[in-house]
């Protein structure tokens, strides 16, 4: 399946608006509220960025997952078609992560395997 790609259209501190280009009726859709985009900065670092709203003509505004500075409009997005995933278990014990669950802490990268995202139900009180 083709990963579905716009770019960046206005940019207002952490919200990043992003414009698709979607052909009329191939069935392709917006990336939906609390999947996750990306964006590769010119350093080659990832920035995370995640859909809060479709505010019309093919254009959803996010929230970027850390700072915006570098970013550009024109710039490429590409939606995951997830939302937020963060690794969870034995491994996370006494670790620092970010938000978009990336190790801080300076220690071994985490599997991501079987991660959970961030927006789901919660357990139940028994569980």
């Amino acid at each position: 399946m083709k990963q579905l790609k716009g770019h960046i259209s206005q940019i207002i501190g952490p919200v990043v608006d992003v414009s698709f280009d979607l052909p009329e009726n191939n069935g392709t859709a917006l990336p939906s509220i609390n999947d996750a985009l990306s964006i590769t900065r010119d350093d080659g670092s990832l920035l995370i960025l995640e859909v809060q709203q479709h505010i019309g003509e093919n254009v959803v505004r996010t929230v970027a997952m850390d700072t915006t500075d570098g970013l550009r409009r024109k710039m490429t997005v590409t939606a995951s078609g997830s939302p937020i995933n963060m690794p969870f278990g034995t491994q996370t014990r006494g670790r620092l992560l970010n938000v978009t669950g990336d190790p801080i802490d300076g220690l071994r990268p985490l599997s991501k395997e079987g991660a959970n995202p961030i927006h789901r139900e919660p357990p139940k009180f028994e569980d």
